[in-house]
């Protein structure tokens, strides 16, 4: 007979650990792999990097802003926006990556910077725009993060954001069809507790001082040939391609303002 002792292990909860190592194995894939998460990434960043611009344009005109990628990773949004002639600074916690994203800036003005996302090196409203795409899932304390990015923004600022809805949905979507879909996915690479409500997010910003919380949904098209071949051959295909959606069920991509004092 087993003892209690011994059956303790089996019923005692596994509290899963995200797995941020994996990002220092990509090297050359953030660019050019089409089995694996990181090409989602890059065809979903075609869509992200274009809101991103129509919403920069919107609320600050053609101001050249002074920006912060925190979590920049391969560099697909830090480059897009050096192209565009802002002054970017992207950190993230990967050399391999940031190596990656030094090689792939066609402008050769982002500073990428070695640096932890809850501890940012700089100092009280530094930027303009503050950053945090496709990291918030990825840390154990989202709020603190959020908290120095709007630290580090002025007077004014702003705070762009992209991460999953927590619910069964996302969980099937953004986990397991993601790891069928790509079979090269490392374990862990999300965990579904670090997902976020967007009420918990919108509650966050304003309780650091952001307001005008806005939100909107984003989603792969999945009826298109692009897509079928894509399922089929298990790889992404060149067309894949995401689109905006009302619904937040999923993904979702965000912005606010920091509060006039």
């Amino acid at each position: 007979m087993l003892t209690k002792t011994m059956r303790a292990p089996f019923f005692k909860r596994q509290v899963l650990e995200v797995n941020n190592d994996c990002y220092e194995e990509y090297g050359e894939k953030w660019y050019e792999a089409d089995d694996d998460p990181e090409a989602i990434l890059r065809s979903e960043s075609k869509l992200k990097n274009e809101w991103v611009r129509k919403t920069l344009e919107e609320k600050f005109g053609d101001k050249k802003l002074k920006i912060l990628d925190i979590g920049c990773g391969g560099g697909f949004l830090s480059n897009y926006l050096s192209e565009l002639g802002h002054q970017v600074i992207g950190l993230d916690l990967s050399p391999s990556s940031l190596e990656t994203a030094r090689a792939y800036d066609s402008t050769k003005n982002v500073n990428y910077m070695l640096g932890n996302a809850t501890n940012l090196p700089f100092n009280d409203e530094e930027f303009d725009v503050a950053f945090a795409m496709d990291v918030l899932e990825h840390v154990e304390n989202p709020s603190v993060v959020i908290k120095e990015a709007t630290r580090v923004i002025g007077k004014n600022g702003a705070f762009f954001f992209h991460t999953f809805n927590r619910n069964p949905l996302s969980y099937i979507v953004a986990i397991k069809l993601l790891e069928w879909f790509c079979p090269n996915t490392p374990k862990n690479m999300h965990i579904y507790r670090l997902f976020i409500r967007p009420d918990e997010l919108a509650d966050t910003c304003k309780s650091v001082g952001l307001k005008n919380v806005e939100m909107t949904g984003i989603r792969p098209r999945l009826f298109t040939m692009a897509c079928l071949i894509s399922i089929v051959k298990r790889k992404l295909h060149e067309k894949f391609s995401f689109s905006l959606t009302p619904s937040l069920l999923v993904g979702y991509l965000g912005h606010a303002s920091k509060l006039n004092e």
